[in-house]
């Protein structure tokens, strides 16, 4: 119970951290007309007569919390949509709730009231966006000649390919009317301050939130190679295979490219990371008395495979030392879908990893979500440790058969039903979202 407290603890750590509220009082200062950025941008209040707010993402009403406490008044009127049961109260900024990490109609919706809010902006226009992971299922409007539908369909089947974040990305760029710099050339000729919470490793603006206000790199080919490389392009909508071959072929306009003069005026500041959050893990990992090492920022790839990485370091680690240790991993692993089981990538690597570690009781971990949410299910991830293989088989359940399935979710519900234990971790949700964290804790005595 202990152990559990301290891996607890070490992640809550990391989301006070990255609070979106905190991080966007931080990056803005304001002086009651200039408003001032990290990366020494500055904008004059006075030169504009309306300051619009539009967002999405899963920390975006919190964000939006914090814009509000900064500006206040000078807030005309905007529009952030974020994930079911993620709304906050808000004064001057409207809130609408949508799936993820499929799209549905409520964010087609709410969309479209964005983009039509931004119909109205002029030259002397600010719109502050506010972007946090989520963003790309919640902020959604199908391209002409397209549907809801197809988009739907089209994500499903990305995801259950186990297609990582800048391959589902470009894909939807190439669909979406509001994506890969599109918000911003519909609000052209407004001047565009974009403010990102990043949930994708190494943060890049183009693949955050799938870029609705920069520049986009990637193409129709890229898009087209995506479901080549995941062998998607004949079992994908017909309307969304048409649509592709369409930009493959020149007939119709690629997403707006670096040099555009309607992104001219479109500027994006990171304000939070997830280094931010690991750092703050460590110190608390330290505070507790576990000697720190941050081993990645950029954990990636398939989710048994990391899992089995991340056991090797840890094996090696509880070999060669009696002290109390705390490694930490960062970053956002993948996985193909077999079978009809239920779970999320966090609670699919930390069985995995419990597999990889049975019978060293010293080592425990906690994969988990920093948005609040793994996969389609009310858990954050799982704690594991070395004796929770051993349990389970005494409970009759077979692991191996779980994981095969992809079945994580209810291995460990029946495993804490059965045992009377705690697998599950269910904080709710965090209000923020940059990615995962795994939590790996090697004690100083076996644990029962």
């Amino acid at each position: 119970m202990m152990i559990t407290r301290s891996l607890e603890a070490i992640f809550n750590a990391a989301i006070a951290a990255v609070n979106p509220n905190s991080v966007l009082r931080r990056a803005l200062i304001y002086d009651g007309n200039r408003l001032a950025l990290p990366d020494g941008s500055s904008y004059v209040l006075e030169h504009f007569d309306r300051l619009l707010v539009v967002g999405a993402g899963k920390g975006a009403a919190v964000m939006a919390q914090g814009a509000e406490s900064v500006l206040g008044e000078r807030i005309t009127t905007g529009l952030v949509v974020v994930k079911y049961d993620h709304a906050v109260p808000l004064r001057r900024i409207a809130l609408a709730e949508a799936a993820h990490p499929v799209p549905d109609a409520a964010g087609i919706d709410a969309t479209a009231r964005i983009l039509q809010l931004l119909e109205s902006a002029d030259e002397r226009t600010l719109v502050l966006c506010l972007l946090t992971g989520g963003a790309s299922a919640l902020l959604e409007h199908p391209l002409p000649g397209l549907t809801l539908n197809d988009l739907q369909e089209t994500t499903a089947l990305l995801l259950a390919a186990g297609a990582n974040i800048r391959e589902l990305n470009t894909v939807r760029k190439h669909l979406s009317a509001i994506k890969g710099g599109r918000l911003a050339v519909a609000a052209y000729p407004a001047t565009v301050l974009t403010l990102v919470l990043s949930d994708v490793i190494g943060d890049p603006p183009e693949i955050i939130a799938s870029g609705p206000t920069v520049a986009d790199p990637s193409t129709y080919a890229e898009a087209w190679s995506v479901l080549e490389r995941h062998g998607l392009q004949d079992v994908v909508p017909t309307r969304v295979a048409a649509h592709l071959r369409r930009g493959l072929r020149g007939e119709i306009p690629e997403s707006p490219k670096p040099g555009d003069p309607r992104l001219a005026r479109s500027h994006t500041v990171m304000v939070g990371n997830l280094h931010e959050a690991m750092i703050a893990a460590q110190a608390e990992a330290e505070r507790l008395g576990y000697r720190s090492t941050l081993l990645t920022e950029t954990l990636h790839g398939d989710a048994v495979a990391a899992a089995r990485h991340l056991a090797h370091i840890a094996l090696e680690e509880e070999k060669s030392t009696k002290e109390r240790r705390c490694l930490l991993a960062g970053g956002e692993t993948t996985v193909q879908v077999v079978g009809n089981g239920k779970g999320g990538r966090n609670q699919h690597l930390a069985l995995a990893f419990a597999l990889e570690i049975a019978g060293h009781s010293r080592i425990s971990l906690l994969a988990a979500g920093t948005d609040g949410t793994d996969g389609p299910t009310d858990a954050t991830g799982a704690y594991v440790d070395g004796n929770t293989i051993a349990s389970a088989r005494a409970q009759g359940l077979d692991p191996e058969e779980f994981l095969a399935r992809c079945d994580a979710y209810t291995f460990f519900a029946l495993l804490d039903e059965r045992s009377g234990l705690s697998h599950h971790f269910r904080p709710g949700p965090t209000g923020t979202n940059v990615m995962d964290i795994d939590v790996i804790l090697i004690s100083d005595v076996e644990t029962k």
